[in-house]
């Protein structure tokens, strides 16, 4: 409950600041049909599916971030440290140089954190099956590997597109105007995954814990990557490479509510859209008239914060 106050209030906020102040007593006439046109006109028009398209990518991130640390047993996975979001990278940046959009990009984003799901998997696995430590190392590899490719592919650009190019990588909300599949998206995910609060509990603690209490561990894994690379794909097709959102957020939640995913997922999905639809707020009126990625402020948000809570944690 205090998540979703915290959620509204921030959904309040992105609403009202930009380059014309809009009033609490403003928007409420304005959520009641009524209110000045000019206004309605930027609250609903402008305003309003970028505040939401920030929340439903911040929580989609938070989620898949929580569901990669279950998966490995790790605090530091995500899905940029494991190499979906390059993958889903590389899908999405080849849909643009084609010229294809909405759903060719979303599709060929899918495509690559799938494809990137296959290399970790298939390259992580050994004798003994897919042990933690190798699937976080090889996802590191991959990650690096995308950055490669994705450097290559931005060099062999025309110049007219590069920046944008660049600035959808460094995460931009600028263009989000149909939240609503993300944001439905996070909805039915977060519905699906509670019935499997239990499991996912048990194989947090590991496979042989999980198959000892009757929990088919290789599907649900395979599950559980399956639903970080859509979630992943989703989100970088909607606001490009945001990092550190799905690392700090899950961690930060598990420090206070503890490791019940039933409860952390749930949390997740609130906590990662405040703090994306928080961060878009200040990206976009810190210089304003101009705007900064929205990448760049979860970075110098995240960086201090996780370092804290490492800190704090040891």
């Amino acid at each position: 409950m205090v998540l979703a106050l915290c959620a509204l209030a921030a959904l309040a906020l992105a609403l009202g600041i930009g380059s014309a102040s809009i009033s609490l007593e403003q928007l409420w006439a304005i959520a009641q049909g009524g209110g000045d046109g000019l206004a309605r006109t930027m609250v609903v028009e402008l305003r309003l599916p970028r505040a939401l398209s920030a929340f439903a990518v911040g929580g989609l991130l938070a989620v898949a971030g929580a569901l990669m640390q279950v998966l490995l047993r790790n605090p530091l996975a995500d899905p940029y440290v494991l190499g979906l979001s390059g993958g889903a990278s590389i899908g999405a940046l080849g849909a643009m140089l084609l010229g294809a959009g909405g759903l060719w990009a979303s599709g060929s984003a899918f495509g690559g954190a799938f494809v990137s799901t296959l290399l970790v998997f298939g390259l992580a696995h050994g004798k003994g099956g897919w042990a933690p430590t190798r699937l976080l190392l090889t996802g590191v590899v991959v990650a690096s590997g995308w950055g490669a490719m994705i450097t290559l592919m931005l060099s062999m650009t025309p110049a007219e597109r590069l920046p944008g190019m660049l600035y959808w990588l460094m995460g931009d909300l600028s263009y989000a105007r149909t939240p609503w599949p993300p944001l439905i998206l996070l909805l039915v995910t977060c519905v699906a995954l509670l019935p499997l609060g239990r499991s996912l509990n048990v194989l947090a603690r590991g496979p042989q814990q999980a198959a000892a209490l009757g929990v088919d561990a290789r599907p649900l894994e395979w599950g559980i990557y399956a639903v970080a690379s859509l979630l992943t794909a989703v989100a970088v097709t909607t606001a490009g490479s945001i990092g550190f959102v799905g690392l700090v957020v899950p961690h930060m939640l598990r420090l206070v509510l503890g490791n019940d995913q039933r409860l952390t997922l749930p949390a997740c999905a609130l906590a990662g859209g405040t703090l994306l639809l928080l961060a878009d707020t200040l990206a976009r009126t810190v210089i304003a008239p101009e705007q900064l990625p929205v990448g760049v402020i979860t970075a110098l948000l995240g960086v201090p914060t996780f370092l804290v809570l490492l800190y704090r944690s040891r």
